[in-house]
């Protein structure tokens, strides 16, 4: 979650967090909410990911959707070597 700060200086959108105990996330009365698996990110009502971790350059995509923003472009991830090599 420290990514959140970060994009939340770089852009302007409200946070909240929900937090609950494992086990209401596995109730009926939670599944008749119709809200995502968590862990989960949401942006606006579009469900980013659930059931497992995001990648800050995959949720930073869905801010700049929602805020009418062009794509970034992809970032160059080098391998290890690439690096050494200057690749």
């Amino acid at each position: 979650m420290e990514m959140l700060p970060r994009l939340g200086g770089k852009y302007d959108f409200e946070i909240e967090t929900t937090s609950k105990p494992k086990a209401e996330y596995h109730t009926d009365t939670y599944y008749a909410l119709d809200l995502p698996v968590a862990p989960a990110m949401m942006v606006k009502d579009e469900i980013v990911v659930e059931g497992k971790d995001i990648d800050e350059e995959e949720l930073e995509a869905a801010i700049r959707r929602h805020l009418g923003l062009p794509n970034l472009p992809p970032s160059e991830k080098k391998s290890l070597l690439g690096r050494m090599l200057g690749k």
